[in-house]
């Protein structure tokens, strides 16, 4: 009975925050960047894993790594990843802001980072079986492109025209309704059927890192040029890659033969720097093994008196 009762009231409360971040949201804010998932791919619980405690508390739930800009001037809505968790993702987008472009989902275009299933499974329901959209642009960089065009289902949506494929080049900013612009940037990772990069994107006033997913920070300087402190630098908000926190996540596995960057990796790079830099850095991308996800957690401890924040959904930001 008593686990029963913390159930209903972790709904209730949940209920309660979801409508009270929808409600707080500044709707005199023109431009806004929306979080819609803090968890890698696979959501947070994973699938198999049934002692992690968030089937039982819903407070711990958390869906794959998305955003969203929400431009309430023109009517936009622009998604950063279709993620296996869309339907639940743009129910979420609906209570913050509804579009009037006419497309059946209310958005304007979804930019995708790469192909792994976290970043674009979600495609599927765009399909004639779904939500039958049309000619919705996706942003993709030439080999997510060619993979789109080139394999099914996800050729399907082109063939019937659901999806119109938009090309991106590295460094090549593509400008949106509102003069929102928004630059790829290339970055190391695990490439087996498309690049990865990470997206910058600017208003008229203030500019957003989101890189989900990379492999190394030393190897992103040394094969495309970029430094993180720099790439931060030029910015207002940073979303990085926070899979892992420390080498110590999966007993029995060689963690070296993942290479995402540890949270602690990153923090050491930052730490040294003013606290407007610091302050910047919202980490994103949790794996469900990652003790951060935790607020109870010595990791999340450590990581907020560091100075650090972990993006939650529905977090928002003005950028104008």
């Amino acid at each position: 009975m008593r686990s029963a009762f913390y159930i209903i009231l972790s709904f209730f409360f949940v209920l309660l925050l979801e409508t009270s971040n929808a409600q707080s949201l500044n709707n005199s804010c023109n431009v806004e960047f929306v979080i819609l998932g803090a968890s890698q791919d696979a959501g947070s619980p994973q699938i198999g894993v049934n002692d992690d405690p968030a089937w039982r508390n819903v407070l711990q739930r958390n869906t794959a790594t998305s955003a969203a800009i929400i431009n309430r001037k023109t009517k936009d809505r622009y998604l950063f990843e279709a993620t296996p968790d869309i339907k639940e993702q743009l129910f979420s987008l609906d209570k913050i802001s509804t579009s009037l472009n006419g497309d059946p989902l209310g958005i304007s275009g979804i930019f995708i980072t790469h192909a792994h299933i976290g970043h674009y499974a979600g495609l599927m329901f765009l399909g004639h079986e779904s939500a039958a959209t049309k000619s919705l642009n996706v942003f993709a960089m030439p080999r997510m492109e060619k993979f789109l065009r080139n394999n099914g289902p996800w050729s399907q949506l082109v063939d019937y025209k659901n999806i119109e494929i938009f090309p991106l080049a590295d460094q090549v900013s593509v400008e949106l309704s509102g003069g929102i612009k928004v630059k790829p940037y290339q970055v190391p990772h695990r490439d087996e059927f498309s690049e990865t990069v990470a997206f910058e994107i600017k208003s008229s006033k203030k500019s957003v890192l989101f890189l989900p997913d990379i492999d190394s920070w030393s190897e992103w300087e040394s094969e495309y040029g970029h430094s993180l402190q720099e790439r931060v630098a030029a910015v207002d908000l940073a979303f990085l890659d926070a899979t892992f926190f420390d080498n110590n996540e999966l007993p029995g596995r060689d963690m070296s033969e993942i290479p995402h960057p540890r949270m602690v990796e990153t923090m050491e790079v930052f730490d040294n720097l003013p606290e407007t830099e610091k302050n910047k850095v919202y980490f994103i991308h949790l794996n469900h093994t990652n003790p951060a996800r935790f607020f109870t957690s010595s990791a999340y401890k450590n990581i907020s008196e560091r100075g650090y924040k972990i993006a939650n959904s529905n977090d928002s930001f003005c950028l104008d």
